[in-house]
């Protein structure tokens, strides 16, 4: 990270043995290591982030969000810089990203790898994307309207949960699935901070709504 002027590192509970030693290591990257932050979901940890990318071997997973290959993703990446924090988001080195994790996600990088070898070591993984990222990205100068962080788009999912409650369309039996299939519709939508707020405002007068209704 360090390397390639990527300064701000965000770990969600980490192994803690490994995560102290390496804090204590000495050298360039001390700093990044000391100002790490610590999180206990992945939703907090990108609460920030108007837009947030996740990074998969695909292998024999079936995701429900777009890829694109590493190459490809600078150019989608870099119009965002200027305007919202953005973050790439790594899984274990073991498991990768979960479900739940990816849910937070609103597309997905791939590193091209040969078929018998999918699966990269966590810290070249990082390396590879960092570089590919920073080689030609410069901050964008756009005075577009800031994209909506993934707090405010996680509010906006929460209320849109209620609704399909209330109205019955959410029910105990489907309400993980519809949960993360809500969570990841939301990121889809790619809302600037401005639509993002009107939504919410539109989902809390239906929610006022119905639970007037139901309360009646």
């Amino acid at each position: 990270m360090s390397n390639f002027g990527a300064l701000h590192l965000r770990v969600v509970e980490p192994f803690d043995l490994a995560f102290r030693e390496a804090r204590s290591a000495l050298g360039p990257a001390a700093d990044v290591l000391a100002a790490t932050e610590k999180f206990e979901s992945v939703g907090e940890a990108v609460r920030d982030c108007g837009l947030v990318v996740g990074t998969t071997a695909i292998q024999h997973r079936e995701l429900q969000h777009p890829v694109h290959l590493l190459p490809e993703a600078n150019a989608r990446i870099t119009p965002q810089l200027g305007r919202s924090n953005v973050a790439i988001l790594f899984g274990s080195e073991k498991t990768g990203l979960s479900n739940a994790d990816l849910a937070y996600c609103h597309w997905l990088i791939h590193i091209p790898t040969r078929q018998q070898h999918l699966s990269m070591n966590l810290a070249q993984a990082v390396a590879v994307t960092l570089y590919e990222l920073t080689r030609l990205s410069q901050p964008s100068q756009a005075t577009e309207q800031s994209a909506a962080s993934s707090g405010l788009l996680e509010h906006i999912t929460r209320a849109l949960l209620e609704v399909l409650q209330l109205s019955g369309y959410a029910t105990p039996e489907n309400a993980g699935a519809t949960e993360l299939k809500t969570r990841r519709m939301v990121r889809r939508l790619a809302l600037d901070e401005r639509d993002a707020e009107v939504l919410l405002g539109m989902l809390r007068q239906i929610l006022w709504k119905l639970q007037r209704h139901h309360r009646e």
